[in-house]
């Protein structure tokens, strides 16, 4: 990553917001899945299926929020690509970070 990795605190305020913000966002729709799909639990079976995908959501979570400042412009990139994060709660970041993220999102939007 090319840009300056240090974070000010007033970065590390927006950062911190942005990230909870997200992170809500994410376990919010986690939630509100898990409830329409124990909702509809006819079986032992379903049940279990319910275990295994609760799982995989923490999983996928824990690997999509990592709270190190020197993976934070990733994390960021990723939530915005996945819709938990908007570019706008990130305003007081560095115009370098910011662009960094932008490049990693043209990035994968190629592949």
């Amino acid at each position: 990553m090319n840009v300056d990795s240090r974070w000010s605190p007033s970065e590390k305020k927006v950062a911190r917001r942005a990230f909870d913000a997200a992170l809500e966002a994410a376990l919010g729709k986690t939630m509100t899945e898990f409830k329409k799909k124990a909702g509809d639990v006819a079986t032992p079976s379903d049940m279990w299926d319910i275990e295994d995908y609760l799982r995989q959501q923490r999983r996928t979570i824990d690997q999509m929020f990592d709270y190190r400042y020197s993976q934070l412009i990733v994390v960021f990139a990723t939530l915005i690509r996945e819709g938990y994060l908007d570019e706008s709660q990130l305003a007081g970041l560095s115009e370098d970070k910011r662009e960094e993220m932008r490049r990693f999102l043209a990035w994968h939007a190629r592949e």
